[in-house]
């Protein structure tokens, strides 16, 4: 996995930006704005790595909405294409469009998140007492469901969950960051003594408010949050008192499904319901940009410069308002190093068929 994107070399004889398309309105979203733009006005766009991208784009095409379906096949036949091709065939069919709020402001916040590895044990242990569940059969009959206090303490959840553990991990921390990701791969090992490393995605949530347990140090006076959650750990570990209230802080609780892995080198299945590409799919607003869309992300920060095409492939009950995204930094340490230190200004340009652009921008 990268430690930090990379822009790559520019194509020996790149496409020449091409003026934006004149008879192209701007599009609304129900939280945001699209404005036809000059592709110049993409940073970085000649000297982007498009094949990186294109595995992405190829993934969408396994689900394609409705204005996508009828390029995925150039989209397909371009994956061996050179760069200079790739690119040509995006100005040539694609127009791009600045993503702005309804208000005209064009300026947002991306965050990160990883696929976290993890040792768990199939069976509770005396050093492996926190269990990740499977969704309740209740569910869907109750909602909201219990909060995490209630899961942890009341007794009727704690009887609906009753022999729905997947594994169990040896810190609650842990969990707390499977949780927060929203999935992670487990080395498991299994009562016979093997070992078998699964994936656990996403399988629903008890539909409680999601609050931030940064936030929660911050306002207890705590300086130093990062890098997560080795800082967390930290402060656990000098205040053991104390952790249930900083678990509780957050009454948000994920359930999981337990999945093979067939290909390492893919992330977990986004919202759209495709594999995620690392440093290639986003989690956006659902609101402001459709799944499957293109978009030329453009951040400046602590984590360095992002000016990169991507894809946006899944969504976060944190993810919210038009010009937002949380970028896909892979799986593993390194990614999650990477991810700890994206926080900061986002600029997005979606990209969209011309055709469809000129009726509805409506997956």
């Amino acid at each position: 996995m990268p430690t930090a994107p990379q822009a790559g070399a520019a194509p020996a004889e790149p496409a020449r930006p091409t003026a934006a398309q004149p008879s192209a309105p701007a599009l609304m979203q129900a939280k945001s704005r699209w404005v036809p733009v000059d592709w110049s006005e993409l940073p970085g766009f000649a000297e982007d790595r498009l094949g990186q991208a294109w595995v992405a784009k190829l993934r969408s095409c396994e689900r394609p909405a409705p204005a996508w379906a009828a390029l995925c096949p150039d989209i397909r036949r371009l994956a061996s294409a050179s760069e200079a091709e790739q690119r040509q065939w995006l100005m040539g069919r694609l127009q791009p469009y600045r993503v702005e709020s309804h208000q005209g402001v064009a300026q947002g916040l991306l965050t990160s998140y990883f696929e976290p590895v993890m040792n768990a044990r199939r069976q509770r242990s005396a050093s492996h007492t926190v269990p990740l569940y499977r969704p309740p059969a209740d569910l869907g009959q109750r909602k909201p469901w219990f909060t995490r206090e209630e899961i942890d303490s009341a007794p009727p959840a704690q009887a609906a969950l009753r022999g729905r553990e997947i594994a169990w991990l040896s810190d609650p921390i842990d969990a707390m960051l499977l949780h927060i990701q929203g999935s992670g791969r487990l080395l498991i090992s299994e009562a016979d003594g093997s070992q078998r490393l699964v994936r656990v995605a996403f399988a629903g949530s008890n539909e409680q408010p999601y609050r931030s347990i940064n936030q929660w140090l911050l306002d207890q006076g705590v300086k130093r949050i990062n890098p997560w959650p080795e800082a967390t750990k930290d402060w656990a570990a000098q205040n053991p008192q104390r952790v249930n209230q900083l678990l509780w802080s957050n009454p948000r609780y994920v359930f999981f499904r337990e999945e093979p892995i067939t290909d390492p080198q893919a992330g977990p299945r986004g919202a759209q319901g495709v594999a995620l590409s690392a440093g290639r799919s986003i989690a956006v607003d659902r609101q402001s940009i459709p799944y499957g869309t293109p978009v030329w992300l453009a951040s400046t920060g602590p984590a360095g410069q992002l000016q990169r095409l991507v894809v946006a492939q899944d969504t976060g009950s944190a993810i919210v308002g038009p010009v937002r995204a949380d970028y896909f930094a892979g799986t593993g340490a390194e990614a999650g190093q990477l991810a700890s230190r994206v926080n900061q200004p986002l600029r997005l340009w979606v990209l969209w068929p011309r055709e469809s652009s000129r009726t509805s921008a409506t997956p």
